[in-house]
């Protein structure tokens, strides 16, 4: 039996993929939206967290890290992430954190399963739709921590927002917005943001 943990903000897209995932005797499908995924992930200890990318409901890049706590004398879940190829931003977040499968979300509910079962026996699956968002994450230029500046700065908060969010200095927000206009080749924050978008990193 295959412990899957579906980690997704969307209540009525989450309860749907969890009982049609359920219709699959080999696996014990829970679900749960991002802000519980870490307390779950240590009370069900699954064997693979199929987490959707599009996490709407929190601020910033997805907390990829929540999903593999430490503990001691436990192996952590295997990822597997639901996204696009246009999220490019998102693909590289996941192969820094580790994902082992990658599943397009515009693809059959057949690869989602098939990617599950390869992920669970520590085999790498990864959708063929989703070679040109692997090929865009490895040309952008902007780290981790200035996407999450940017994508936060996208929504439209300031500057002490920012940093209060992500526990930074005044300063260094300010210093991480010049390094995302200068790598970008834009004028200003609000051209850095157009042009990310654009690109499909935000």
């Amino acid at each position: 039996m295959i412990r899957v943990l579906l980690v997704n903000d969307a209540r009525l897209v989450r309860s749907v993929m969890a009982e049609w995932l359920r219709r699959e005797a080999d696996l014990r499908v829970y679900d749960t939206p991002w802000r519980g995924a870490a307390a779950m992930v240590r009370a069900v200890r699954p064997d693979v967290c199929a987490a959707d990318l599009d996490h709407t409901a929190a601020r910033g890049l997805p907390p990829l890290n929540e999903l593999s706590p430490p503990g001691a004398g436990r192996r952590p879940p295997r990822l597997l992430v639901l996204t696009g190829a246009d999220r490019p931003a998102l693909l590289r977040r996941a192969m820094e954190a580790g994902a082992l499968g990658y599943v397009d979300k515009k693809g059959s509910p057949d690869r989602l399963v098939h990617g599950i079962r390869r992920v669970a026996a520590g085999e790498r699956f990864v959708d063929d739709s989703l070679g040109l968002g692997f090929g865009k994450a490895a040309e952008m230029p902007l780290t981790r921590r200035e996407l999450s500046v940017l994508s936060l700065a996208a929504e439209g908060a300031s500057v002490a927002e920012i940093a209060g969010s992500l526990h930074l200095s005044h300063g260094t927000v300010r210093n991480y917005m010049a390094a995302i206009t200068r790598k970008t080749g834009a004028r200003n924050r609000i051209d850095a943001i157009r042009i990310s978008h654009g690109e499909g990193w935000l």
